[in-house]
């Protein structure tokens, strides 16, 4: 009894609408209880309020006003994060909040002992390496925010059906207002709450809002779509009455803080190898902090005593002690997860231009694993652009590819049995003409449907308004279970007729009659039957998808009964054609030539999916062909023998496609990228190790359940995606060998030195550099490296293959023995062998020694660029990032070397010992050559195209 009142403003009044934004959200928010609905006069009551004609749409005009008034349909998202925000972020990593306090403390006691302006040089000097180390950090990390809301936008570009101004036209969820009237099919998500229209069999799931797992009916008795739901069945048109934060799913979004970007497999592995090195690190670090103060006592000790204390003293154990946490800096590999982020961004980014949306991280990453590619036929191997190729009507069979072949085909069959047939396709259809802004008339709907519709507009263009007006008491949509769609129309003389249309082994099935030459309906003996099922094969072995059509004339029929399943008369039957894409058999043999297996999953029927094989590549002499429901009937074992070979699966249901991707995944430990489009395919999508999305045919459910969105739905771009898998994860690599080798040469030079001689020639400044060079700026040169044709030439990398292979230990070692060798020799005697002497010659031999080290690594990152081929230079100028980096590196390293040597306690070099410097790092190069003559099992299998190793189960396989 206690109606809640509802303000109108001044604005809605004057617009002319006579309900408020909160009132229409609270309307729709009702599940089961429509009084207040009634009280409004239902949906026509609604659509009058809202000044929306429920056949016409709204006026184009009133989009700005609509937006205002009743909202846009747009969540509230989070404000950007800053630059500052990010600084701020890398100012809490606790070794540079030490580090801070180290040369805070350096710079008092250095005033304390050296005063102004030399005693701040040491603290200073620290302090400008952490700015610059937080700025560069925090400039990375605040680009990778910004390209994952780019992609973030991107993901958010959906489009919908909705009519206005007496047109129909695709608009951005974004653009839906309240009083748009939007069209509703199997596989679309609803995208605002609203009030349903009109339409066939209208089945929601509301899992996503309620939790409860059943479908619900929708229909003019329970008219409410929530935003959020799926449709799981039937077609529908509805009246927009909420959007964005107004609709129950906003209500929820409002709700929930994002939590940020999730890690990728990668990340988190690798963040466990970062752990361990970052605990030997901080071995190596209190080793060598315990070893320097130790020396510095005993000679303390021996030379003044111990209980003589002075601010150098402070200062000398101040330099220690930081020495010992930048040892901690630059043992911990930060750069190991900023790699992986910039090499998946950057792949994103590229894939993004190359028509592949990925929707979350990690499958870029997988994608480099793939060892096996279930797809569709459909739109992906094919254009997804069909025409009626060949028709089979009264015994007669043409080709009807042009106007002429029509007429042709006109002068042979009768008027009635044309109009009959016409009929069918016009009434029996999921597709509808609409006419574009241009004028233009286009068709919407399936490929398959817009191609039938598209035949008869040519066969009989004048009778499609006519028959479009017939009264449909009955529809059926098609859907992949029953393989069929059905119709009852109400003929204008009396009586009822039902269609049916869909495969023709089931059409077949129900047909008792077909229609003769003049017309007339004939019975269907088995010889007329097998001949048509001849028909069927001749057809399918030209890779043409088939499809039969039939009717029945009933006296009467009443909203109870269901469409008749048996006593058809066969009209018709046809072949259509949907050619190869260009360049779909170049991208199998890349898959191939990859260790990729790639099998057909269709439902069309088994001649078709052969041909359409064959002409793409994928079905080879030594792989079968079978039928989805084949795969069902085998044992355990019998499956474990076929699946190797298989490689076309036809006529297969959902769960099929489920099954041969789950058996893949545990009988042979494949990872499985599956392709779809249809809510069908969802099931599959989700158990895939890669989900990939049709962006044009496919559904929003398969959009929602993919891991990427093929935008162009061409296979090639598939390939595409698996190169630029193959680069991250080979590109992590470069990275991680690279950045080992650092590492180990770093920690013990300092540690070997601290022990021997009693100081580390590397300083807290020197150190600081070089984690720059290898993390930050290391893993922006070698995380953005393109992908080449050589990799689409080795095997996919196995499930549980260890991450740092032989050949990355090879040469990490190798090249860090050089490393050491050289550096120790310096360090021992480098001044006698250089005839080094004076009052510098400790800071001339230090200086040479940091200076050679950071050329072998700007070598090094050069060598990591391969780590099997000789040839490390192939390609390097097409990577114009790696070629930036390199030369900053070199000419920062001048500048801190020649002019910066207050700061970091070096002394200018003369040119000899420059080009010493440069001679000592390139011999890295000869001795990266050496070490990839050395075999090394490298761990790479050249997969056989359709053979593998059984994974063994039970106690063997222990």
């Amino acid at each position: 009894d206690r109606v809640k009142q509802y303000h109108l403003t001044h604005e809605l009044i004057e617009e002319g609408f006579s309900i408020s934004p909160d009132e229409l959200a609270e309307i729709t928010g009702m599940r089961e209880d429509s009084t207040i609905l009634k009280l409004h006069g239902g949906t026509s009551g609604i659509s009058r309020k809202i000044k929306a004609s429920l056949q016409d749409g709204i006026n184009e005009t009133e989009i700005t006003t609509r937006q205002k008034l009743y909202g846009t349909n747009k969540h509230a998202e989070k404000p950007a994060r800053s630059f500052w925000m990010f600084v701020w972020d890398a100012l809490h990593d606790l070794t540079l909040n030490i580090l801070i306090v180290c040369a805070l403390v350096s710079l008092v006691v250095g005033l304390a002992t050296e005063g102004w302006p030399k005693g701040i040089y040491d603290g200073l000097g620290i302090m400008l390496s952490i700015l610059l180390v937080v700025l560069v950090t925090a400039s990375s990390d605040y680009k990778q925010s910004r390209k994952f809301m780019e992609l973030d936008h991107e993901k958010q570009k959906i489009y919908v059906l909705v009519t206005r101004d007496k047109k129909t036209k695709k608009v951005l969820i974004h653009d839906l207002v309240v009083g748009d009237i939007l069209h509703l099919s199997i596989g679309d998500v609803v995208p605002a709450d609203g009030l349903f229209i009109s339409g066939y069999c209208l089945l929601v799931d509301e899992s996503s809002l309620s939790g409860e797992s059943e479908p619900i009916q929708v229909s003019e008795e329970k008219p409410f779509l929530h935003g959020g739901s799926k449709v799981v069945d039937g077609t529908a048109k509805m009246l927009v009455t909420a959007v964005g934060s107004r609709t129950e799913w906003g209500k929820i979004m409002g709700t929930l803080s994002d939590s940020g970007v999730d890690e990728t497999p990668l990340q988190v592995k690798l963040n466990g190898v970062a752990t361990i090195i970052g605990q030997i690190g901080l071995v190596f670090a209190i080793l060598t902090f315990v070893v320097l103060l130790g020396r510095f006592l005993v000679n303390k000790g021996m030379a003044v005593g111990l209980m003589n204390w002075s601010a150098n003293d402070a200062l000398t154990i101040v330099n220690y002690f930081a020495i010992a946490v930048t040892i901690i800096v630059v043992a911990v590999p930060e750069g190991l997860p900023l790699a992986v982020t910039l090499s998946l961004a950057f792949a994103m980014k590229k894939l993004m231009n190359d028509k592949a949306l990925v929707r979350h991280l990690a499958a870029c990453e997988t994608m480099g694993s793939v060892s096996c590619i279930c797809t569709d036929k459909t739109g992906t191997l094919t254009t997804n652009h069909m025409i009626v190729d060949k028709v089979w009507i009264s015994d007669v069979s043409k080709s009807v590819n042009g106007d002429a072949k029509i007429s042709e085909l006109k002068s042979v069959i009768s008027e009635r049995a044309m109009a009959i047939l016409v009929q069918g396709i016009f009434v029996n259809t999921g597709s509808e003409v609409v006419k574009g802004d241009d004028g233009k008339r286009t068709i919407l709907g399936t490929p398959t449907e817009a191609a039938l519709l598209e035949f008869g507009l040519t066969v009989e263009r004048d009778r499609y308004t006519e028959y479009n007006k017939i009264q449909r008491v009955r529809v059926e949509p098609f859907n992949s279970v029953k393989k069929k769609m059905s119709v009852i129309i109400q003929l204008p003389n009396g009586g009822f007729r039902s269609f049916c249309k869909g495969a023709p082994e089931i059409i077949l099935e129900h047909c008792n009659d077909m229609l003769n030459g003049e017309g007339d309906i004939v019975p269907l003996s088995d010889m007329q039957k097998q001949n048509v099922l001849n028909i069927i094969n001749s057809f399918a072995s030209e890779a043409l998808r088939t499809l039969c059509i039939a009717f029945q004339d009933l006296d009467e029929f009443s909203d109870e009964q269901t469409i008749p399943e048996n006593g058809y008369t066969l009209i018709a039957l046809f072949g259509i054609k949907d050619p190869v894409r260009p360049g779909v058999r170049d991208a199998v043999m890349t898959c191939m030539a990859a260790g990729i297996t790639v099998r057909m999953v269709t439902g069309d029927n088994i001649n078709t999916a052969k041909a359409i094989a064959k002409e793409c590549g994928i079905l080879t002499e030594d792989g079968i062909a079978i039928e989805g429901h084949e795969l069902h009937d085998k044992s355990s074992d019998e499956l474990r023998e076929l699946l190797p070979k298989i490689q076309v699966m036809a006529r297969s249901l959902p769960m099929d496609k489920f099954k041969l991707v789950t058996s893949l995944k545990s009988m042979y430990q494949e990872v499985v990228a599956v392709t779809g489009d249809g809510t069908n395919d969802a099931p599959a999508l989700c158990e895939s190790d890669i989900g990939l999305a049709m962006g044009i045919a496919g559904t929003e459910v398969a959009k929602e359940n993919a891991d990427v969105i093929i935008m162009d739905d061409n296979f090639k771009t598939i390939v595409n995606v698996a190169r630029w898998g193959r680069a991250v994860y080979l590109n992590i690599q470069k990275f991680v060998q690279f950045q080992l080798t650092v590492n180990i040469v770093a920690l013990i030079v300092n540690f070997v030195s601290a022990c021997v001689i009693g100081t580390a020639p590397l300083t807290a400044v020197q150190l600081l550099w070089v984690n720059m060079i290898m993390d930050t700026l290391g893993a922006l040169a070698l995380a953005t490296e393109p992908p080449n044709e050589e990799m689409m030439k080795r095997s996919p990398v196995r499930r549980g293959d260890s991450f740092i292979t032989k050949v990355m230990w090879r040469n990490i070692l190798g090249q860090a023995l050089y490393q050491l060798l050289v550096l120790g020799t310096l360090m021992i005697v480098g001044k006698r062998l250089l005839n080094i002497e004076g009052p510098t010659a400790d800071k001339t031999i230090n200086t040479l020694i940091f200076n050679s080290f950071v050329f072998c690594q700007v070598f090094n990152e050069i060598n990591s660029r391969e780590m099997d081929k000789i040839n490390v230079f192939r390609g390097i100028f097409r990577n114009w990032i790696f070629v930036g980096i390199l030369t900053a590196t070199v000419i920062f390293q001048v500048i801190i070397v020649e002019l910066l040597g207050t700061f970091a306690n070096t002394v200018p070099l003369s040119l000899e010992l420059w080009l010493l410097s440069i001679v000592l790092g390139s011999v890295s190069m000869i001795v990266s050559v050496i070490l990839k003559c050395i075999p090394v099992e490298s761990g790479k299998r050249f997969a056989k195209p359709h053979g593998y190793e059984l994974i063994p189960e039970g106690p063997e396989a222990l």
